[in-house]
């Protein structure tokens, strides 16, 4: 069979391998220059430095499949995230630790000791936190939380605290150690030849074709499926609206030698008016001594306007109220299934966006065996706050028969202007 698959990102880039491995053909198609997505990495012309040309990616997993698929395609190197902030005219190391918690407050607490402390700080008075601002303070208190999370949550997503739902907090880990690891996860690491290079090799099968600077809407095509990992609202022609986004800007800063001495430094006050700094060639430590200059980014975050890119999706009561009503839409159109981050307007960790691509590929192929079309969701996009677990699988599909599935158009825009007009 003959499939499309709309974005050669992650998702697109691991659905097409294995329906080529199965012996299939597929067309991937991508409106930019380069492949992976939000992903892309590539040296920097003047310096040779590895750049994250759309912000820093850090791979973390728990899940062992996907952590040795990407192993097949690179070889990850060690990286630990070490984040550190300015708050106040001082840094500390984050997520907070025993170390955050004593240079706070001046204190030379043991672990036991800084869990019973951090306790009588807590507002015991709140028991259902009801917000991002009440989790924050019925967890850490009001001077921690005004330390490092209000400012920059200000300045993150362009709301106040109390605008912004609790299970963003719920997410942020707190210790009572000196574990400074930015993750949990027990595999981590940076591919030695960046992100850009694992897509290549991904999508480096028989069976798979590549066009970038090519739209969706603009291609013809006589396909047996489609599977679009570009905007939900957009496959519709945005007729109900556009769903909310953040976008980032990145202010460009070029020095010689070492300019913060550490990758990723946030700025949590809010009258600085950046959230942080990276400086890309401390992603890669093991190369990073080799370079005389450096190449930093400052990033701003804003509201995502029609011309944007796209990166956090904002999910508050009005988004998840268009969304269902896109859902509903996309439940109805015709030989088409929407996967990713921007398929199912959600937030998902490169792994789990890997995990969720192998499973959609899976279910594909078992589906078509029996003689059953692949389904409009591979889960939920409803479901949740957006974040899925690292090792989350799809809720079953209820079966529909591919002998009941309408012929493809000659055309696959002629199909997406029926499928959207339904």
């Amino acid at each position: 069979m003959h499939f499309c698959i709309v974005g050669a990102g992650f998702s697109g880039a691991v659905i097409a391998r294995r329906l080529a491995e199965a012996g299939h053909t597929v067309l991937v198609v991508d409106e930019r220059a380069h492949i992976a997505g939000n992903c892309h990495t590539e040296r920097d012309a003047a310096t040779g430095i590895m750049l994250h040309r759309y912000g820093p990616h850090i791979f973390h997993t728990a899940d062992r499949e996907v952590w040795d698929f990407v192993n097949r395609f690179t070889r990850m190197m060690p990286y630990v995230n070490r984040v550190k902030a300015i708050s106040g005219g001082a840094v500390y190391s984050l997520p907070v630790n025993l170390h955050t918690i004593n240079q706070v407050f001046g204190t030379t607490m043991g672990p036991a000791e800084a869990r019973d402390f951090i306790a009588a700080q807590a507002r015991r008075d709140i028991v259902e936190p009801a917000n991002f601002e009440e989790q924050a303070l019925s967890m850490v208190g009001e001077r921690l939380y005004r330390a490092f999370f209000r400012g920059y949550t200000r300045k993150q997503w362009g709301l106040d605290p109390t605008e912004l739902p609790a299970s963003i907090l719920k997410r942020l880990p707190l210790r009572f150690n000196y574990d400074d690891n930015y993750f949990a996860h027990p595999f981590q690491g940076m591919p030695e030849e960046g992100y850009t290079e694992i897509v290549r090799r991904i999508l480096d099968v028989p069976g798979v074709e590549l066009r970038l600077g090519c739209r969706f809407e603009d291609i013809g095509g006589d396909f047996a499926h489609v599977f679009y990992s570009g905007p939900l609202d957009r496959f519709f022609g945005y007729r109900l609206g556009r769903l909310g986004y953040r976008t980032l800007d990145f202010e460009e800063i070029r020095a010689e030698g070492d300019f913060q001495g550490t990758a990723v430094l946030n700025y949590c006050d809010e009258a600085v008016p950046w959230t942080r700094i990276s400086e890309h060639k401390h992603f890669a430590p093991w190369e990073a001594g080799r370079f005389d200059g450096t190449v930093c980014f400052r990033e701003y975050s804003r509201l995502c306007g029609a011309a944007d890119i796209p990166y956090y999706p904002i999910r508050l009561v009005g988004e998840k109220r268009m969304l269902s009503d896109y859902v509903a839409l996309a439940r109805q159109a015709r030989n088409v299934s929407f996967v990713g981050r921007l398929g199912t307007y959600r937030y998902l960790d490169m792994d789990v966006t890997i995990r969720e691509a192998m499973d959609a590929a899976g279910m594909t192929l078992a589906r078509l065996r029996e003689g059953l079309a692949p389904p409009p969701f591979f889960l939920d996009p409803l479901g949740g706050d957006g974040a899925a677990p690292a090792a989350a699988r799809p809720a079953p599909i209820p079966a529909s028969p591919l002998r009941d599935a309408p012929e493809p158009s000659p055309a696959v825009h002629g199909r997406l202007k029926e499928a959207a007009h339904q």
